[in-house]
């Protein structure tokens, strides 16, 4: 099972929806597990490794390397040993946290800092540069990426330290930036990021299978992994960002003043060798295993096999994620009430990131926290409502909770603990109401991380 603290979550609360909507996201993380996925896709004949219609032999390869990083990427590391085997020369994968990957005897796992990166992370990064200088013609180098990647695989340039690193990431994470904007910036000051891994295994000659899985919002669903893709960003693949970007971001959300100077030095130097790469030989591989849009479509056929109408609504949920639990309450309500854009009982989907802007001292949470704690608020006392709110990873932002189980109860409970729900929601601090009335989602590592999926069942007595 997936969901840990399943049964505590159907003990209280609107018993029949939450037992709906855990179904599906139970159902929707089994589907989602990276493991299996690379079991199926990876192909080993003799001493040929086959994914789909492309073909490797690995007994013309000199040594054969697993390097990555990535919230995923416990089980992704143990899909690959557990087909390569003593093949594998060695591996450095960088994960969030070990949990569920099994013993591994050929790839070490070493624990990064995520949202921020930390000594651990960087001292492994440096290992596997060591191992990239070491490769020549002739070496093999897979590559595990997963959502993640870019704080896990910290390693700055020179002239900028970790703590630089970890004052610019905390700024940019309090400031609201989105993602992609947080990661203009850390890709343009990381000696590994921002595809310079995968250019420096080019540059020593070496070939590079990468297995990814996408945490980037506004793609389509994922529909033959076993094709080669074009894939942009992490360590492994081209920089659509710049360094102009980067500046701009920094600008936008006034954080020149409050970051290191060594940041803003490097960024506004005109040096050319401080740009990304923005294209990669025909020797680097990208294979997306999976993306954002694959957790809504198999939460989807869940509630499909389960005989209930279901709907994706987007899966492109950003921004604010108070404003989002709002939201998708107010499409809740309407639904209850005039049946648009279902008749009850049925299920809406919602997948995307959304985002939380801290302005001052804050609590423990996460953006899906906020969501489920927000929607709670908005449906108070109203009868068939609940809805599951996850980051598909398993941790929800820097807490180590996967998200919140929400209702019309939950308000209620809540304040009869002395709580009052809507101030500790102001405070960020939305870990703590949800622990303390038992609505918290507790999974461990998934084996996957396609962002946020929401889940909300609208029962035939709302």
């Amino acid at each position: 099972m997936k969901i840990k603290n399943r049964e505590s979550l159907v003990a209280t609360g609107d018993i029949a929806g939450r037992q709906v909507v855990l179904e599906i996201l139970e159902t929707a993380l089994q589907t989602l597990d990276s493991y299996q996925v690379i079991r199926n896709l990876l192909r080993l004949d003799g001493n040929i490794l086959r994914i789909g219609n492309q073909k490797w032999n690995l007994q013309e390869k000199r040594r054969l390397f697993v390097v990555g990083a990535g919230k995923a990427c416990n089980s992704m590391a143990k899909a690959v040993e557990d087909t390569l085997g003593n093949r594998i020369t060695k591996g450095i994968v960088i994960v969030k946290q070990i949990d569920g990957a099994g013993s591994l005897h050929r790839i070490e796992l070493a624990v990064g800092g995520h949202p921020l990166p930390n000594e651990e992370g960087l001292l492994a990064s440096r290992r596997i540069l060591d191992l990239v200088n070491d490769a020549g013609p002739g070496d093999l180098f897979i590559g595990l990426i997963s959502g993640g990647s870019s704080a896990l695989m910290s390693c700055p340039v020179p002239g900028i330290t970790l703590e630089d690193e970890m004052k610019v990431t905390a700024e940019l994470l309090r400031s609201g930036a989105r993602i992609l904007e947080i990661n203009a910036v850390r890709r343009h000051i990381s000696a590994a990021n921002g595809g310079r891994l995968a250019q420096k295994i080019e540059a020593k000659g070496a070939e590079m299978i990468n297995l990814i899985i996408s945490d980037s919002v506004g793609s389509k669903p994922t529909i033959d992994p076993d094709q080669p893709a074009k894939f942009f960003g992490t360590p492994v693949a081209a920089d659509s960002t710049t360094l102009q970007d980067a500046r701009n971001v920094l600008k936008k959300y006034d954080l020149l003043p409050l970051i290191p100077p060594s940041i803003v030095e490097f960024l506004h130097n005109p040096n050319p060798a401080h740009e990304t790469p923005k294209t990669l030989g025909n020797c680097i591989h990208h294979f997306v295993l999976q993306k954002p849009a694959d957790a809504c479509e198999a939460a989807k056929r869940a509630v499909d096999r389960m005989g209930l109408d279901g709907l994706i609504l987007t899966t492109h949920l950003e921004g604010e994620s108070r404003e989002g639990g709002i939201f998708l309450a107010a499409v809740a309500k309407e639904t209850a009430l005039n049946h648009r854009p279902l008749a009850p009982p049925c299920v809406l989907i919602a997948g995307g990131e959304t985002t939380t802007r801290v302005d001052g001292p804050c609590g423990m949470g996460g953006p899906s926290q906020e969501l489920a704690l927000s929607f709670a608020l908005e449906t108070a006392g109203l009868e068939g409502f609940c809805i599951g709110a996850i980051d598909t990873d398993g941790t929800d932002g820097p807490s180590e909770i996967a998200g919140g189980m929400t209702d019309g109860t939950t308000v209620a409970r809540a304040h009869r603990k002395g709580v009052n729900a809507y101030e500790q929601l102001r405070a960020h601090n939305s870990s703590a109401v949800l622990r303390m009335v038992g609505d918290e989602i507790v999974t461990g590592n998934t084996g996957t991380n396609v962002c946020d999926l929401n889940v909300i069942y609208i029962g035939p007595k709302s």
